[in-house]
């Protein structure tokens, strides 16, 4: 669907947005946004049942908690940092991102400005040489604590400590600073390695009443205040109580699943990523949730297995990635018969897709709920509820 709007120019515009391409519908206000989105939703998703009106956000900038920035020259020598235009490797110089968390975008800034009294080079992808590739910040909107990973082609960094005090003396709400190793040739921005520079090497924050523990590579929701909109009314479709059995599929660092440990009996999370499982494990345990259990595996074969086991739920909550779920995956899911199923999805069309071969295995939808997420771009989040008609 085209995002054009034939509506004035919206007066709030990013003056970058045509430049950098990531807020697609930047030419409209938010309002509109919103219109645009329950609209998209509607065309995609009414067969199944009536769409509620999205829940969109009080104030929709400046919520995204997490911010990279890569760092380059321009032909004349200016030192830049800002995000690649969308589809390039083309630096787009940022200041100041209305998306992006204020603080973030400061410390950025003042990152770039000290690079030559330090005499820290940028990397030059096409030549190889130079040390500074990103910057990368995280910030607890609810802790207040602020990460920053110095992203370096090489371990060499002679002026570390130095540097590193400057830029706490210019910041001192910054609680750990990292330097991350990436020497290869690569469109990731993290590198395996990592050093401690300053504080714990990760920073806490607390979600829908959990505390989560924030590694430089860790995943966690981008948009706190709307997480808690989004997995709120998922517990809520849920009806979670304490004799309640849940699977929580892709299960990522646990957020989910220990939001439903509040309430329910016993909880399983699933997910195929070992780093993100031994987040989850540890967030387990700084939350004192010994009603959930992890394992590392694949959801789709969990599942199977589980049924073959007889292994009964109550409560299935899934959360794949953009492409949706797999037909392993919802075959092994109608086997195990779960009395619910909480679809959260972060792309209506492959939850279209999901839903039109979930409910040809007996189920049927209940309430589906679009909640904005990212504001000023054209994703579109949903949590839907199916329940079995049969048994």
């Amino acid at each position: 669907m085209s995002t054009k709007s034939n509506l004035k120019t919206n007066p709030d515009a990013c003056p970058l947005a045509k430049k950098c391409g990531g807020c697609q519908l930047q030419n409209m206000t938010y309002d509109r946004q919103l219109r645009w989105k329950q609209a998209r939703s509607e065309i995609l998703l009414k067969k199944f049942g009536k769409v509620d009106r999205i829940i969109g956000m009080e104030s929709p900038y400046h919520y995204r908690n997490k911010v990279q920035a890569a760092f380059g020259r321009t032909r004349g020598g200016k030192i830049i940092s800002g995000v690649y235009q969308s589809g390039s490797h083309r630096i787009v110089s940022v200041d100041s991102c209305m998306t992006e968390d204020e603080t973030a975008d400061k410390i950025i800034v003042d990152i770039r400005e000290m690079l030559p009294k330090f005499k820290i080079w940028t990397y030059d992808e096409d030549k190889g040489t130079g040390f500074l590739r990103h910057v990368l910040v995280k910030r607890g909107f609810s802790s207040g604590e602020v990460m920053v990973v110095i992203v370096g082609a090489s371990g060499y960094f002679p002026m570390k400590k130095k540097f590193t005090a400057a830029l706490l003396e210019k910041h001192p709400e910054i609680t750990t600073v990292v330097l991350n190793i990436n020497p290869k040739d690569t469109n990731l921005v993290l590198g395996e390695r990592e050093e401690v520079l300053y504080g714990e090497g990760y920073i806490e924050d607390t979600l829908c009443g959990c505390v989560f523990r924030i590694s430089p590579k860790s995943f966690y929701q981008i948009n706190p205040v709307q997480t808690e909109k989004l997995y709120g009314k998922a517990m809520e479709l849920a009806e979670l109580h304490e004799n309640s059995t849940v699977l929580d599929a892709y299960c990522g660092i646990g957020t989910i699943g220990l939001v439903a440990a509040k309430k329910a009996g016993r909880v399983i999370g699933v997910e195929l990523n070992p780093d993100a499982v031994r987040d989850a494990i540890s967030n387990a345990k700084r939350n004192k949730a010994d009603n959930i259990r992890f394992f590392c595996a694949d959801a789709g074969d969990f599942m199977e297995s589980a049924a073959h086991e007889g292994e009964k739920f109550d409560v299935v909550f899934m959360d794949p990635p953009r492409s949706g779920s797999s037909k392993k995956f919802i075959d092994s899911l109608a086997k195990a018969a779960p009395k619910k199923i909480v679809y959260i999805s972060c792309n209506p069309e492959t939850l279209a897709r999901d839903l039109e071969l979930i409910t040809r295995k007996g189920y049927s939808v209940q309430k589906i709920c679009p909640v904005d997420m990212f504001p000023h771009t054209n994703h579109i989040e949903c949590v839907v509820l199916l329940t079995i008609e049969h048994k």
